[in-house]
């Protein structure tokens, strides 16, 4: 019996979900983030673009982040490029997985990088990782052509700071909470 109940439930959250808007828009984004072992969170700022196929979606993304470390003698400046998939068990409820090429800046600080370890500090540089994310979200029309998107995301990348003394101990994964206000193209 329990069965039967568990199947029917899944088929009315299927049904409900395949009659779900389709669309193609872009717009603004931004949010939140923190990362594991970074002094504080702070602000992200970017830009999606979303293809709705009823239950599924692609999505392409692409932020601007900044974080500091011990006592902001690195500065670690980002450009994450996200490409996402998200499932609709619900039409305003999602789940997300995907990945990013997150373009790193590391910055050293020459004055407080000596304060840390009394070095001298590295030469600043600028390097390509790969990560990946999972979260969710919900999506809620906001009349024919706008949709209003919330989401959070848990992100893992394993930055090497090198020459930073103890950061061989930094856990660099982050969540960000994000919302994107999407504007449909051609519904």
């Amino acid at each position: 019996m329990k069965k039967i109940v568990a199947l029917l439930v899944l088929l009315a959250v299927w049904s409900t979900t395949a009659s779900a808007r389709s669309y193609i828009g872009l717009g603004p984004r931004a949010g939140y983030y923190k990362t594991q072992d970074a002094e504080q969170g702070d602000w992200l700022f970017g830009a999606a673009a979303r293809l709705r196929l009823g239950s599924l979606a692609f999505e392409g993304s692409i932020d601007y982040r900044s974080e500091q470390y011990a006592s902001g003698a690195l500065t670690v400046r980002s450009w994450p490029v996200m490409a996402s998939v998200l499932l609709y068990p619900l039409p305003i409820v999602y789940g997300v997985a995907g990945f990013g090429w997150h373009n790193t800046t590391m910055d050293y600080d020459e004055a407080k990088f000596g304060l840390v370890g009394n070095l001298t500090a590295p030469e600043d540089k600028t390097e390509q990782k790969v990560g990946w994310h999972f979260g969710g979200g919900i999506e809620l029309p906001m009349g024919k052509t706008t949709t209003l998107a919330a989401d959070i995301r848990y992100v893992f990348i394993d930055y090497d700071f090198g020459d930073l003394p103890g950061s061989e101990e930094y856990d660099t994964d982050f969540y960000a909470v994000t919302i994107s206000l999407i504007w449909g193209l051609g519904r």
